[in-house]
């Protein structure tokens, strides 16, 4: 099972616990090196009327389902509804519309890609689940976050960026892809060919 996350802002989440967000960005190579292209999921969602909504990808923590699913020019866009009758459920809505549960990910595996120079491109995805989460891997996300290990102008090791990674929520494998591309950043090394992206962040992250 693959994660991917995308930020949540506070309008797309409802009183009643209706909730819309887009779960997947197209044509967009993430920190993976993963890129999803448009009708990824036309197959897998064809017909299906409803995907379990979870919190933190943990399956003991339902917390509503997605029941409508709209390709875009900018990816999957969902709609469904967070579940009040239960307390996990309205803990969860406070949560999301406080704010403090900003991220949407979906939990996938890819059923068919195809490898070029710049990234793997997923063909055809298929959707397992939608969750909430509290730090999605995003970059405002991101430099938001690893701004609190660079405060005292202390630029962190290839290991402890990516151990700072892993305690802000990201799998293994995710942090060390994202710590592997700024590796040459972090370690100071003047001609390397580093990642552009990255190396924005972390002069961002330093400003």
């Amino acid at each position: 099972m693959i994660h991917l996350d995308f930020p949540l802002d506070l309008k797309d989440v409802s009183e009643d616990g209706t909730i819309t967000g887009l779960a997947a960005a197209y044509n967009n190579v993430d920190y993976g090196g993963d890129v999803i292209l448009p009708g990824a999921f036309t197959k897998t969602l064809k017909g299906r009327k409803a995907l379990p909504m979870l919190l933190y990808h943990d399956q003991r923590l339902p917390i509503g389902v997605w029941n409508s699913f709209e390709d875009t020019a900018k990816g999957l866009k969902m709609t469904g509804k967070i579940s009040k009758a239960t307390s996990t459920g309205q803990e969860a809505l406070a949560l999301a519309r406080d704010g403090a549960l900003s991220g949407l990910s979906i939990g996938y595996r890819a059923v068919k890609e195809r490898y070029t120079e710049e990234a793997r491109e997923l063909i055809e995805v298929g959707l397992h689940e939608a969750s909430l989460v509290a730090i999605p891997m995003n970059e405002r996300a991101l430099i938001s976050s690893v701004k609190d290990i660079m405060a005292d102008g202390k630029v962190p090791t290839v290991r402890e960026f990516e151990q700072f990674l892993r305690d802000s929520g990201c799998s293994k494998s995710l942090s060390v892809a994202i710590a592997a591309k700024a590796a040459p950043l972090l370690r100071g090394e003047p001609e390397a060919k580093a990642d552009d992206d990255m190396r924005r962040y972390l002069e961002l992250m330093r400003a």
